[in-house]
């Protein structure tokens, strides 16, 4: 089973925002932190944002937060939320009967079965889990002693130039 990019950048998105703790994160901020796309992060940040995992605050010194506690968001929800399709192959979707063993296929049941078992693991998770490494996640997030991130202290710096 593959997760999509999406899913993958919603999560580092929520594990940000968890340790950022109560403090706004910027959009650009995650981005550099994590080496990725501020446009592909707009994107997951708004969806985050509608599913009521993120808040968003508007304005100068605005950005992103948690809008539920970290202990409260199961991570199997997230990927729900965020995966498109969990079928694993074509005849999960019932429109799809082309297969020539569809009516007679175990296959089906078993693939259903390690879904769900997949699901099921990550449902015995919270975002607080994968962030417990918190001092060593901040540090290789490059978050300074006062909460900020490098990113954002080079981008206030250069403001004030």
């Amino acid at each position: 089973m593959r997760l999509t990019v999406y899913t993958d950048f919603s999560l580092r998105v929520l594990m940000f925002l968890a340790l950022k703790g109560d403090g706004l994160a910027t959009i650009a901020e995650i981005a550099k932190a994590y080496g990725i796309s501020k446009n592909h992060l707009m994107k997951v940040a708004h969806q985050l944002g509608i599913a009521g995992y993120v808040e968003t605050v508007r304005g100068k010194g605005g950005g992103l937060r948690l809008a539920r506690q970290p202990q409260d968001i199961v991570i199997g929800e997230v990927v729900r939320r965020t995966e498109p399709d969990m079928a694993l192959v074509p005849c999960f979707a019932p429109v799809d009967a082309s297969c020539t063993i569809f009516s007679s296929c175990a296959l089906r049941g078993v693939l259903s079965e390690a879904r769900d078992a997949f699901l099921s693991a990550l449902d015995g998770h919270t975002l607080l889990d994968l962030v417990r490494p918190r001092a060593s996640l901040r540090k290789l997030l490059s978050f300074n002693p006062n909460g900020r991130t490098a990113a954002a202290q080079t981008s206030r710096s250069i403001r004030r130039a």
